[in-house]
Protein backbone atom coordinates (compact mmCIF):
# COMPACT_ATOMS: atom_id res chain seq x y z
CA UNK A 1 0.00 0.00 0.00
CA UNK A 2 1.38 3.38 -0.98
CA UNK A 3 1.80 6.12 1.59
CA UNK A 4 -0.08 9.40 1.36
CA UNK A 5 2.93 11.44 0.23
CA UNK A 6 3.55 9.13 -2.72
CA UNK A 7 -0.12 9.20 -3.75
CA UNK A 8 -0.24 13.00 -3.55
CA UNK A 9 2.94 13.35 -5.59
CA UNK A 10 1.63 10.94 -8.23
CA UNK A 11 -1.67 12.82 -8.41
CA UNK A 12 0.13 16.14 -8.77
CA UNK A 13 2.17 14.53 -11.55
CA UNK A 14 -1.03 13.85 -13.49
CA UNK A 15 -2.10 10.40 -12.26
CA UNK A 16 -5.83 10.79 -11.45
CA UNK A 17 -6.04 7.15 -10.30
CA UNK A 18 -3.93 8.03 -7.26
CA UNK A 19 -6.58 10.56 -6.21
CA UNK A 20 -9.14 7.76 -6.38
CA UNK A 21 -6.95 5.78 -3.98
CA UNK A 22 -6.79 8.75 -1.59
CA UNK A 23 -10.57 9.17 -1.81
CA UNK A 24 -11.19 5.48 -1.12
CA UNK A 25 -8.73 5.52 1.78
CA UNK A 26 -10.38 8.48 3.52
CA UNK A 27 -14.00 8.60 2.33
CA UNK A 28 -15.43 6.71 5.33
CA UNK A 29 -13.52 8.84 7.83
CA UNK A 30 -14.66 12.01 6.06
CA UNK A 31 -18.27 10.79 5.96
CA UNK A 32 -18.38 9.74 9.63
CA UNK A 33 -16.79 12.97 10.79
CA UNK A 34 -19.29 14.96 8.70
CA UNK A 35 -22.18 12.84 10.00
CA UNK A 36 -21.23 13.53 13.59
CA UNK A 37 -20.99 17.23 12.80
CA UNK A 38 -24.16 17.73 10.74
CA UNK A 39 -26.38 15.03 12.19
CA UNK A 40 -27.90 13.15 9.27
CA UNK A 41 -26.91 10.95 6.37
CA UNK A 42 -27.96 13.13 3.43
CA UNK A 43 -26.25 16.23 4.78
CA UNK A 44 -23.13 14.22 5.64
CA UNK A 45 -23.02 12.80 2.11
CA UNK A 46 -23.29 16.29 0.66
CA UNK A 47 -20.51 17.59 2.93
CA UNK A 48 -18.32 14.57 2.11
CA UNK A 49 -18.76 15.24 -1.61
CA UNK A 50 -17.85 18.90 -1.08
CA UNK A 51 -14.75 17.86 0.86
CA UNK A 52 -13.56 15.53 -1.89
CA UNK A 53 -14.09 18.26 -4.50
CA UNK A 54 -12.11 20.74 -2.42
CA UNK A 55 -9.34 18.20 -1.88
CA UNK A 56 -9.21 17.47 -5.61
CA UNK A 57 -8.94 21.18 -6.42
CA UNK A 58 -6.60 22.18 -3.55
CA UNK A 59 -4.33 19.15 -3.15
CA UNK A 60 -1.53 21.09 -4.82
CA UNK A 61 -1.55 23.49 -1.84
CA UNK A 62 -0.98 20.70 0.69
CA UNK A 63 2.61 20.94 1.94
CA UNK A 64 2.79 17.97 4.38
CA UNK A 65 3.23 20.31 7.38
CA UNK A 66 0.74 17.95 9.02
CA UNK A 67 -0.57 14.55 8.08
CA UNK A 68 -2.97 14.29 5.16
CA UNK A 69 -5.67 12.98 7.51
CA UNK A 70 -5.31 16.05 9.75
CA UNK A 71 -5.71 18.30 6.70
CA UNK A 72 -8.78 16.33 5.59
CA UNK A 73 -10.36 16.58 9.07
CA UNK A 74 -9.78 20.33 9.00
CA UNK A 75 -11.48 20.65 5.61
CA UNK A 76 -14.33 18.38 6.76
CA UNK A 77 -14.83 20.38 9.95
CA UNK A 78 -14.82 23.67 8.08
CA UNK A 79 -17.22 22.42 5.39
CA UNK A 80 -19.52 20.92 8.05
CA UNK A 81 -19.65 24.16 10.04
CA UNK A 82 -20.28 26.17 6.86
CA UNK A 83 -23.01 23.74 5.84
CA UNK A 84 -24.70 24.08 9.24
CA UNK A 85 -24.56 27.88 9.05
CA UNK A 86 -26.13 27.89 5.58
CA UNK A 87 -28.79 25.42 6.65
CA UNK A 88 -29.62 27.50 9.73
CA UNK A 89 -30.05 30.59 7.55
CA UNK A 90 -32.23 28.69 5.04
CA UNK A 91 -34.42 27.34 7.86
CA UNK A 92 -34.68 30.75 9.53
CA UNK A 93 -35.71 32.40 6.28
CA UNK A 94 -38.14 29.59 5.44
CA UNK A 95 -36.20 28.55 2.35
CA UNK A 96 -35.89 24.87 3.28
CA UNK A 97 -37.84 22.69 0.86
CA UNK A 98 -40.62 20.35 1.98
CA UNK A 99 -38.53 17.37 0.92
CA UNK A 100 -35.64 18.51 3.14
CA UNK A 101 -38.01 18.89 6.10
CA UNK A 102 -39.56 15.45 5.56
CA UNK A 103 -36.23 13.73 5.08
CA UNK A 104 -34.55 15.07 8.22
CA UNK A 105 -34.30 11.58 9.73
CA UNK A 106 -31.52 9.41 8.40
CA UNK A 107 -31.80 5.77 7.34
CA UNK A 108 -28.06 5.22 7.50
CA UNK A 109 -28.25 3.33 10.79
CA UNK A 110 -30.77 0.66 9.73
CA UNK A 111 -28.06 -1.99 9.54
CA UNK A 112 -26.81 -1.32 13.08
CA UNK A 113 -28.11 -3.38 15.99
CA UNK A 114 -28.11 -0.42 18.30
CA UNK A 115 -29.37 2.20 15.96
CA UNK A 116 -31.33 3.87 18.78
CA UNK A 117 -28.15 4.38 20.80
CA UNK A 118 -26.29 5.83 17.81
CA UNK A 119 -29.22 8.08 16.90
CA UNK A 120 -29.43 9.24 20.52
CA UNK A 121 -25.74 10.21 20.55
CA UNK A 122 -26.07 12.00 17.19
CA UNK A 123 -29.14 13.87 18.47
CA UNK A 124 -27.37 14.86 21.67
CA UNK A 125 -24.36 16.07 19.70
CA UNK A 126 -26.64 18.32 17.63
CA UNK A 127 -27.66 20.12 20.82
CA UNK A 128 -24.09 21.26 21.44
CA UNK A 129 -22.81 24.53 19.97
CA UNK A 130 -20.87 23.77 16.77
CA UNK A 131 -17.41 24.58 18.17
CA UNK A 132 -17.97 22.41 21.27
CA UNK A 133 -19.37 19.63 19.10
CA UNK A 134 -16.31 19.71 16.85
CA UNK A 135 -13.85 19.38 19.76
CA UNK A 136 -15.98 16.71 21.45
CA UNK A 137 -16.14 14.63 18.26
CA UNK A 138 -12.45 14.93 17.44
CA UNK A 139 -11.43 14.10 21.02
CA UNK A 140 -13.84 11.21 21.63
CA UNK A 141 -14.64 9.66 18.27
CA UNK A 142 -11.44 10.37 16.36
CA UNK A 143 -9.29 9.98 19.51
CA UNK A 144 -7.15 13.00 18.67
CA UNK A 145 -4.92 14.89 21.08
CA UNK A 146 -5.43 18.58 21.78
CA UNK A 147 -2.32 19.27 19.72
CA UNK A 148 -3.83 17.47 16.70
CA UNK A 149 -7.15 19.27 17.21
CA UNK A 150 -5.23 22.57 17.38
CA UNK A 151 -3.67 21.76 13.98
CA UNK A 152 -7.13 21.20 12.52
CA UNK A 153 -8.98 24.12 14.10
CA UNK A 154 -6.24 26.66 14.67
CA UNK A 155 -7.66 27.29 18.16
CA UNK A 156 -5.39 27.48 21.19
CA UNK A 157 -5.12 24.39 23.35
CA UNK A 158 -6.62 26.35 26.27
CA UNK A 159 -9.66 27.25 24.16
CA UNK A 160 -10.00 23.64 23.01
CA UNK A 161 -9.86 22.36 26.60
CA UNK A 162 -12.50 24.89 27.64
CA UNK A 163 -14.75 23.94 24.71
CA UNK A 164 -14.30 20.26 25.51
CA UNK A 165 -15.06 20.81 29.20
CA UNK A 166 -18.27 22.70 28.37
CA UNK A 167 -19.25 20.10 25.76
CA UNK A 168 -18.71 17.25 28.23
CA UNK A 169 -20.66 19.07 30.92
CA UNK A 170 -23.52 19.78 28.50
CA UNK A 171 -23.58 16.15 27.25
CA UNK A 172 -23.83 14.94 30.86
CA UNK A 173 -26.67 17.39 31.56
CA UNK A 174 -28.50 16.31 28.41
CA UNK A 175 -28.21 12.61 29.26
CA UNK A 176 -29.45 13.29 32.80
CA UNK A 177 -32.51 15.08 31.37
CA UNK A 178 -33.56 12.04 29.32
Amino acid sequence: MQDDRELVERFLGGDDKSFNQIARRYQKKIYWHALRMVGNHDDAMEVAQQVLLVVYEKLSTFKFNSSLSTWLYKITSTRSLNYLRKKKVKTFLGLESAAEKEDSKSDVFKSFDDKEKIERVINLLQKLPAKQREVFILKNFEEMTYKEIHEITGKTIGTLKANYFHALKKMMELTDEE
